[in-house]
């Protein structure tokens, strides 16, 4: 087992013993014993739509915004204050996994504000060797390529699992929560998110593109959503309000809406912002149509998810794009 650069032999050790069977680092990550169990066509398939999406995004010149929104946004998806009340939250924390880390920003700030803690970031895509590079300077932070549905980590033995914006993109997203519960802790909170369901006709034209571009190329889902982040900056552009009617048979709520928004949470995911920039907004389009897997859940389905494995509720948010929240192993 070769080591992170700057790595104790005692994390190493204590990495070891997370585990069922042997793992081993190699460079900058570790490559876990079931790294060739991702078969599933629609998982093979996110494996290689992330891939592309982060080696693309991480090019981007002002990624740095994309990093600031999400660090802001995760505080308040599971109830932080700031920052500095994250960082006394993780400052009793030993082990803690981020799954689905993607460029690995995320597992780089949870291993910069828990520097006792060893943290490992999971992920299935090839994005891993882009994280393990430019975090390689941080002696407690380790990367799995994996599936985030079978880790290969014991029972009960993570106090902090995250699964920030991903559990929807897994094959069967009910048995990869009911794995990450599993993993978690006694003591312990699993901090997970799930994309909520829309209006009905939002719902049926996203289900209708992610069957239609399974198989397109690459360059053509980029092209389509090239065509989506256009057509987001030319509504919201417009800059017009109106009052619409509620619509209950399609799930369509009455009040104001800008244009641009009332298409988007109603019928179509044309995402936009100013002060993003188009490229930043290409990559949000795609993330949402290019993979199969993509479940959406009411909030009644989601909480259920939580009771049926034994989790108590320690914080619940709820927004028109999401439900999230962190989850206590007892």
């Amino acid at each position: 087992m070769v080591p992170l650069q700057g790595c104790s032999i005692s994390f190493m050790y204590q990495i070891e013993e997370l585990f069922e069977n042997n793992v081993r680092v190699n460079g900058n990550k570790i490559l876990s014993h079931n790294e060739e169990d991702i078969e599933a066509s629609n998982q093979a398939q996110t494996e290689k739509i992330f891939s592309d999406k982060w080696t693309e995004v991480e090019q981007y010149s002002n990624v740095e915004k994309l990093y600031e929104f999400q660090f802001d946004w995760f505080l308040k998806l599971y109830g932080f204050d700031s920052e500095e009340s994250l960082k006394n939250y993780l400052s009793n924390k030993k082990f803690i996994i981020d799954t689905g880390c993607g460029l690995g920003y995320k597992a780089a700030w949870f291993a910069k504000l828990a520097p006792q803690a060893i943290v490992i970031g999971i992920d299935i895509s090839d994005a891993l060797d882009l994280a393990a590079k430019n975090f390689s300077h941080l002696s407690n932070l380790y990367f799995l390529k994996g599936d985030i549905a079978k880790t290969g980590l014991k029972t009960r033995s993570i106090d902090f699992v995250v699964c920030d914006q991903v559990i929807m993109h897994t094959e069967i997203p009910e048995q990869t929560f009911a794995h990450l519960s599993d993993i978690t802790s006694i003591g312990g909170e699993f901090a997970c998110y799930v994309y909520s369901k829309k209006a009905l006709p939002r719902e049926l034209i996203d289900d209708y593109f992610r069957k239609a571009t399974h198989d397109i190329s690459n360059d053509e889902m980029w092209k389509f959503s090239e065509q989506l982040t256009e057509l987001g900056k030319r509504l919201s552009e417009l800059n017009i309000e109106f009052e619409s009617p509620e619509i209950p048979l399609l799930g369509i709520k009455g009040g104001k809406y800008d244009i641009q928004r009332f298409i988007y949470w109603n019928f179509l995911k044309c995402f936009w912002r100013d002060d993003w920039g188009f490229d930043l907004c290409k990559s949000t389009n795609y993330d949402w149509y290019a993979p199969s897997n993509a479940k959406r859940f009411s909030k009644e389905e989601f909480i259920k998810m939580i009771t049926d494995n034994h989790l108590e509720i320690s914080f619940f948010h709820a927004e028109e794009a999401c439900y999230s929240g962190r989850f206590l192993k007892k």
